[in-house]
This record gives structure tokens, sequence and C-alpha cells, in this order.
């Protein structure tokens, strides 16, 4: 075969790998009320941080957008896109979803998007006015099924326990050749692993990436409120049952930071171990 042809061979193999890649980016990286967070002057010189958020790129090039922050136009600029596909929600709480109106008409004026989401969460939206008018309008076309086939992926909803005020939380396996664990929220490691251990879990899930809450470091770093009325699985609690990283092990990326996070300020104590925390516009590839 003449050079040329080789070259042209080899572009093309390139160029068919490039359209059957599925990845997902990181969009936000804070608990719901960002960083800085309003009211408070104590972290007014942090880096900005968006509430959490992801974006899953399937194989022939559809979005799909995981949770609906506020920040919704800075989010799709990092992910370099303005169209959505579909729509996939953990649960109710105001970071994870008060970015739902912006999909109406006064601002993107969307239509037909899905909207993947448990049953308890969709009753919520359907007697929430200012939400079901969304689904009255056709902005969205709701869909309730734990597991989502899409191209080159599947999305599968695994239920996990956080306060559950207004609505059930779940989080997501994303599985194509490699599989990434979104766990932006839950209450105690006690109850989500049902007396697993943290490592095993990830492997019986096949977890390649995980996505997981890093609201608090400890579970003492809250002066004026009863960090128990809040509860999250502290991030020095999640790396002492990790300990080090080891061969074989997948990447673990602390997200859903609060703004008294002291990792917003030194990532030392989690990165000299071997783990990450996350950063707005790191993109993960799943193929």
């Amino acid at each position: 075969m003449e050079p040329h042809d080789g070259g042209t061979e080899l572009i093309g193999r390139k160029s068919e790998l490039r359209d059957v890649m599925v990845t997902v980016t990181l969009l936000g990286t804070a608990q719901d009320g960002g960083v800085p967070q309003v009211g408070c002057d104590c972290c007014i010189d942090l880096k900005q941080r968006y509430p959490v958020s992801i974006g899953l790129t399937d194989s022939e090039g559809g979005n799909h957008l995981f949770e609906a922050s506020r920040y919704l136009g800075e989010q799709l600029r990092i992910w370099n896109t303005t169209k959505i596909d579909s729509l996939f929600l953990t649960h109710a709480h105001f970071g994870h979803v008060d970015g739902l109106g912006l999909f109406g008409k006064e601002t993107m004026n969307a239509q037909g998007i899905s909207l993947h989401c448990s049953k308890r969460m969709l009753e919520l939206i359907e007697n929430t006015p200012n939400w079901s008018i969304l689904l009255s309008h056709g902005v969205f076309s709701p869909r309730t099924a734990p597991l989502v086939q899409l191209p080159g992926v599947t999305v599968e909803a695994i239920e996990v326990p956080h306060r559950a005020e207004l609505s059930d939380m779940h989080a997501y396996l994303i599985k194509a050749e490699k599989t990434l664990l979104f766990l932006p929220d839950h209450d105690t490691w006690q109850e989500t692993l049902r007396e697993h251990d943290l490592r095993a879990w990830l492997n019986h899930l096949e977890v390649d990436i995980a996505l997981i809450d890093g609201t608090f470091f400890s579970s003492d770093e809250l002066k004026h409120r009863n960090q128990e009325d809040v509860p999250h699985p502290p991030v020095e609690q999640t790396l002492q049952m990790l300990g080090e990283k080891r061969d074989g092990d997948g990447r673990v990326v602390f997200i859903h930071l609060n703004h008294t996070n002291p990792l917003c300020r030194d990532e030392t104590p989690v990165t000299e171990l071997g783990w990450e925390v996350g950063a707005e516009g790191e993109v993960y590839d799943l193929t």
C-alpha cells in the first residue's frame, strides 16, 4: 500500500473513533449555594464554582444534562453547546432544579426535551405550578424508567438515602466502555453501602470514575448551624475508608463542595492520597 493511502486510512479510523466517543463534562462542582455563596464574606476570594452538574455526550453527539441549575447559561458555555436533548434530575433540592424555568418560553423556549426523573420527583413537578406549566407547554416529555438506553451508553438510576422532604434521591451509573458514577448527594455511607465496604461497592458496580459527594470536609465544619440537619458523609471519613489509591482502583473525584469546605482552598488532603477534587470543564472519556 502506498504511504499516502495508509495515511488516509489512519485519518479515517481516527475520525471514526471520534464519532463514537462518549464523554462526560463536569459543569459544576459546588453545593447548591455555589462558591462564593451569597451572603457570606468568608469565601468571597475563592475561585468560582457552579452548583453541581454534568453533561453527557453520547456516541451520536446527543447532549444529556444532569441537574438544572440557575447557572445553566454559564454551564452550557463550559460544555460548548446550546443544544440539550434530555435532562436527568437526581432530586428536588434547590440547587439541582432551580434552573428548570430557564427551559421555558421566556428564555430557551425548548420543546420536547426528554425529562428523566423518579416518579416522586415527577409528581412534585406536576404539582408545582411554575414547573407543571413546562409540561403543559411541551417543554419537557417526562420519563420515569430507571434504565435509559442512549446511543453508545446506558444510564441507570440508583436510589440512595438523602433528606426526602420533597422527593427521593437517585445517583446515576453512566455505562459505556467505562462506567462513571454520579453521586452528588447522600446522607451517610452506612446507609448507602448497607454494610458493604466502599472500595468493594465501587468494584461491584464496575465503576471506573466516581464523582462523589464531598460537601463537607469534616463533621463539625458548620459553625453556626447544626450539621446533623444537613447530613452528608464528610470527606475525611471517605478518605479514611479509602486510604491511599491502589493499583487497580478507579478514579474518585470529590464534587458538590460547600463554600466552607477547605478543599476549595487546598486540595492536598485528597490529592496526596491519589484521589481528586473536581473542577469545572474536566472531561471524562468513557470509550
